[in-house]
Formats: C-alpha cells, structure tokens, sequence
C-alpha cells in the first residue's frame, strides 16, 4: 500500500511540478504555427509581390520609355527649328547694330576730341 501512495504522491508530483512535456507541447505548436504555416503565407506574399512587380515593369516601363523619347523628340524638333535660329540670328543682328552705333559714336567723339587738342596746341 506505501508503494502505491508513494507512486501516486510522484505522479502528481511529476504533474504539478515537471513542465517539460508541456513546454515540449508549447514548442511544438509555436514552431508549426511559425515556420510551417506562416512560412508558406509568406512565400506566397513573396510570389505575389515579385509577380506584381514585374508586370508592372512589363507595362509601366515601356510606356515611360517612349513618352519621354516623344517628349525629347518634340524638344529636339523646337531646338532645331527654324523659329528658334530665326530668333537667335534677330538677337545677334540687333546687339552687333547696338555695338556698330556705340563703336561710331565714340570714334566720332575721339575725333572731335583729337580737332580740340590740336587747336588748343597751336
């Protein structure tokens, strides 16, 4: 009779006081829970994100690709135009007229000048 009192005493000892085989459980559970279930969501996450990625760049890419060749097309076209040389050529003509009047004047002012000095030497 003590051996049986004695067993079950460490029986419910065991129960209450080893926690191994219900942390062992808890681990178990954690590590399924984890890796296996939330691995696969995540790798189908990962599938979905790359999936969308590249069709984006499938689409998106190209797209922006030839708007900006039009875009650069048009401007070299406006660069190259006649209008903008026409421009270009009206603006050096006026400051080379500016240049050739203000050059006139000032010869005509040190010639004046020149007729003062040499009456005034005399």
């Amino acid at each position: 009779m003590m051996e049986k009192i004695a067993k079950d005493v460490g029986d419910i000892q065991s129960r209450l006081l080893d926690h191994r085989p219900v942390i062992s459980a808890e681990v178990r559970y954690f590590v399924r829970e984890f890796e296996e279930k939330r691995g696969l969501r995540e790798t189908r996450l990962l599938e979905n994100l790359n999936k969308t990625v590249q069709e984006t760049n499938e689409q998106m890419v190209p797209a922006n690709l030839q708007e900006m060749s039009q875009k650069l097309s048009d401007i070299s076209k406006r660069c190259k135009g006649l209008e903008f040389l026409k421009e270009q050529q009206r603006l050096k003509e006026e400051v080379d007229e500016e240049h050739a009047k203000a050059v006139g004047e000032i010869s005509t002012r040190f010639s004046e000048k020149k007729k003062d000095l040499a009456q005034f030497s005399l």
